[in-house]
């Protein structure tokens, strides 16, 4: 009887091996098919996560009712997205029929510089003469500057199309969200058996470290940034800057990646002083814009990290950090995988010490 070729654990690896590549590869494949929505799912898992306990009781509130309550949510959630958008495409669009209509008349109302302009620093005299160009002619400074115009509003157009798709994107993950939360006990129940495969005996307290940090990233970094760019705008429409919905919106985005809101709302009360002098209302207005772009300082203590069995600061690290390397979804996850990181660690430290009664002997 001749021998086999391979040998049987030669075999045996040779058939792990390819049933590894097998899974690997159906996995890849899966992961290739749901790569366009991906996003989507991970966003609406975020809200769906951020939202469960105001939709529990809100469903509550409406004598259980289930259907009822994913309808108003998801009439809620749209209308939190499209209602802002609507407006600021609405205002956009005036804006920019406006200044069509005045470049046709050839009367392009630009407020005169102030000489305070002149005093400022490095810039002050190149500004105040471009400012006082363009308000005397500006026709002639636009054919003079008009590379550089092309520039801007190319710009811009490309920050509005790339605005407009990620309201697209946010609307898709509330459905997602919508689903999740209706069918929220199977979801849970998923998830649940996920971390408990995943880390074991400790994979519930995995998963109520993750619920809870992303919901305290939610409060914590998007609630904060949305609360400074309401209380901006709010200052900015009362002192009848242009464009305030745009700008409340810049500030949003510049809060929600962890820059102080003042690199908008400084230019905008260098603004208001030239044009509107220094009166008792732009006095005002220059310690709100103050006060709302230190608020955060404030705030986040109170809220970032709320719930967390992590610091603050590993939060606050793991959301910038997620930030800069995933985009905003790295706010979120970011914060999570720091947060778990840290629990290892801590687990690591404790699992190393030497328990009292082992280290007393004769």
């Amino acid at each position: 009887m001749s021998e086999p070729i391979l040998s049987r654990p030669v075999r045996y690896g040779i058939e792990i091996a390819v049933y590894l590549l097998l899974i690997f590869g159906i996995i890849g494949w899966c992961l290739q098919i749901l790569s366009p929505f991906i996003s989507f799912i991970i966003w609406g898992v975020i809200i769906a996560v951020s939202v469960h306990t105001p939709f529990l009781k809100m469903r509550a509130a409406l004598g259980g009712r289930g259907k009822l309550a994913i309808t108003l949510f998801i009439v809620l959630g749209l209308s939190v997205i499209i209602a802002p958008l609507w407006l600021f495409g609405e205002s956009l669009l005036s804006s920019a029929q406006g200044l069509r209509e005045q470049l046709q008349t050839g009367q392009v109302e630009i407020p005169a510089a102030n000489e305070r302009v002149r005093n400022v620093p490095v810039v002050g005299e190149k500004i105040y003469t471009n400012w006082t160009e363009a308000a005397s002619n500006f026709s002639d400074w636009v054919n003079e500057h008009g590379e550089q115009v092309r520039k801007v509003a190319d710009t811009a157009v490309h920050k509005v199309t790339g605005l407009g798709l990620t309201a697209l994107q946010f609307i898709a993950a509330t459905l997602v969200a919508a689903l999740f939360l209706a069918n929220a006990k199977a979801s849970e129940g998923m998830v649940s058996k996920f971390f408990q495969r995943l880390a074991g005996p400790v994979g519930d307290e995995m998963q109520t470290l993750t619920v809870a940090t992303i919901r305290s990233v939610t409060v914590g970094v998007l609630g904060i940034a949305a609360i400074q760019a309401f209380l901006g705008g709010v200052g900015m429409v009362l002192m009848g800057v242009p464009a305030a919905g745009f700008l409340a919106l810049l500030i949003l985005v510049v809060a929600v990646a962890q820059l102080p809101p003042w690199l908008v709302l400084l230019p905008v009360i260098f603004y208001v002083f030239s044009t509107q002098g220094s009166s008792a209302a732009t006095i005002v207005f220059a310690i709100w814009s103050i006060i709302v772009s230190f608020a955060d300082m404030a705030l986040k203590p109170m809220f970032l990290g709320r719930g967390v069995e992590a610091p603050m600061p590993v939060i606050l690290l793991g959301a910038i950090g997620g930030l800069i390397h995933s985009g905003i979804v790295g706010l979120f996850i970011g914060a999570v995988i720091l947060a778990i990181g840290y629990k290892l660690v801590v687990a690591w430290f404790d699992a190393g010490r030497i328990p009292p009664e082992a280290s007393t002997g004769d």
